[in-house]
């Protein structure tokens, strides 16, 4: 009967020290997630500034300005939403929008020489780094999350106490950041 008592006691503990582990790395993930909201509420915020201040030099890409703003509003309505999914697929169109808005503003000399401009595009650019970084956090700390759930003997218990795998932030699989990118060195 004792050595039953004691068994049963290790076992307990056992299944406290997983949970426990869980919990942690649980909370990881949603803290490393919030790091990306901070990047992406961030980045939103930028967004206004700057098409204001391109708006006049661009007269002439109004259906790209157009397509910012509405990424921008699609985006932040998902952020709003707590749909991981819908929110991936709209920050990813958001990043199209925004590659081609800066990509189209390299055509403008006057853009290119106002101070205004040049800070706005230099604070977004460190954002989408940050951003970057946050991204590639989340993904380590889901992938420690997601291991860890299913080894061996954690994969035992982890459904039963109630948890499920973490969803990786990965590109749409029609996103234009997957393409390959043309260089030309001919002059």
């Amino acid at each position: 009967m004792k050595i039953l008592t004691i068994v049963l006691i290790l076992v307990v503990a056992w299944v406290v020290i997983i949970f426990n582990g869980l919990i942690r790395l649980k909370n990881q993930v949603a803290n490393a997630f919030r790091q990306i909201d901070v990047q992406l509420k961030r980045r939103h915020d930028l967004i206004p500034n700057l098409i204001e201040s391109v708006k006049g030099e661009m007269k002439f890409e109004k259906e790209t300005l157009e397509k910012v703003i509405q990424a921008r509003a699609a985006a932040v309505s998902a952020g709003q939403s707590g749909n991981v999914n819908e929110a991936l697929a709209k920050e990813g169109m958001l990043t199209q929008a925004l590659g081609k808005l800066i990509a189209i503003s390299e055509n403008y000399p006057n853009l290119k020489a106002n101070e205004s401009v040049n800070a706005l595009m230099e604070e977004l650019t460190h954002t989408e780094n940050q951003l970057s970084f946050a991204r590639q956090l989340y993904n380590d700390v889901v992938t420690k999350f997601n291991t860890q759930q299913q080894v061996f003997p954690t994969n035992l218990f982890a459904s039963m106490l109630g948890f499920t795998p973490s969803l990786l932030w990965e590109l749409p699989a029609d996103s234009v950041e997957r393409e390959t990118p043309k260089v030309n060195l001919a002059i």
